[in-house]
């Protein structure tokens, strides 16, 4: 098989677009991509602070969601929420995939994360700015730079995307049921990166990278290398990256994919 002919599946949360669109964008001309959802496991009007690995993998709609997938023929499925990785700690990955594994008829599974910090260290990034979702509270600031750190990157700079006035009443953990996905501009978070990126009473930063699978970013990578100088990762793009890199290790990269930002010039590292 080669990476213009991958079949990669994605597992996404019931109200979550972004990842399927963007991935789409991206994807080679002859690569399908094909989703499953599932209902988010983060109860209305509560903050998300993590599920047990077996628990979301053994869930019914997961476990169908990754049946059908297998039975489609899929050569990957990935895991889009990295909230739980983060929550969970690498060995929410360990744990997940092997208990994914089961239900997925012999396809491998992988997680965001785990394509994320392959993603990193590809890239040779160990200091990077964190781009959090407006929609992410403090546990999972806490738990998305604890998971970095035990996967060797230990210096982080973070900053939070700022959703506009007419978002000031909406409890931030509700930002993302409440569609705030739709209305984030390219050029916005690019002018909001760039900004962060430039503090001048804190170290540069050695790449940036954009941990929320819900969170549009995908145009705003390409202008954002070019100003910035450094490798910009987004977990979406991570998948896919990781997903074509599985499906075809010697494969060289695809030039229209390579348009969509630098990591998809790498290998595996």
């Amino acid at each position: 098989m080669t990476a213009a002919a991958a079949r990669l599946g994605i597992l996404v949360i019931h109200n979550d677009p972004v990842p399927e669109t963007e991935i789409w964008r991206m994807a080679p001309e002859g690569v399908s991509v094909h989703t499953a959802r599932f209902e988010c496991p983060r109860p209305d009007d509560t903050e998300y602070v993590g599920s047990p690995a077996g628990a979301l993998a053994n869930a019914p709609d997961v476990v169908r969601g990754l049946d059908h997938l297998g039975r489609l023929g899929a050569h990957s499925v990935a895991l889009c929420f990295g909230s739980s990785s983060f929550f969970g700690g690498p060995a929410f990955d360990t744990e997940f995939v092997e208990a994914a594994g089961a239900h997925a008829r012999g396809v491998p599974v992988y997680t965001a994360a785990t394509a994320i910090t392959a993603a990193l260290r590809a890239s040779g990034v160990r200091r990077p700015l964190l781009v959090m979702p407006p929609w992410f509270t403090e546990p999972t600031f806490r738990a998305a730079e604890e998971y970095l750190g035990e996967v060797g990157v230990r210096q982080t700079r973070m900053v939070q995307f700022a959703l506009g006035p007419e978002w000031d009443d909406v409890a931030r953990y509700n930002a993302f049921d409440e569609g705030a996905h739709w209305t984030i501009d390219p050029a916005e978070v690019h002018q909001q990166v760039v900004k962060a990126f430039h503090d001048p009473d804190l170290p540069r930063p050695d790449g940036v990278l954009v941990p929320g699978s819900g969170f549009p970013a995908r145009a705003a990578v390409v202008p954002l290398e070019r100003e910035l100088g450094v490798p910009v990762i987004t977990s979406n793009q991570a998948v896919l990256w990781y997903g074509l890199r599985r499906a075809a290790p010697g494969a060289a990269p695809d030039a229209g994919t390579a348009a969509h930002g630098s990591l998809f010039t790498r290998r595996l590292p």
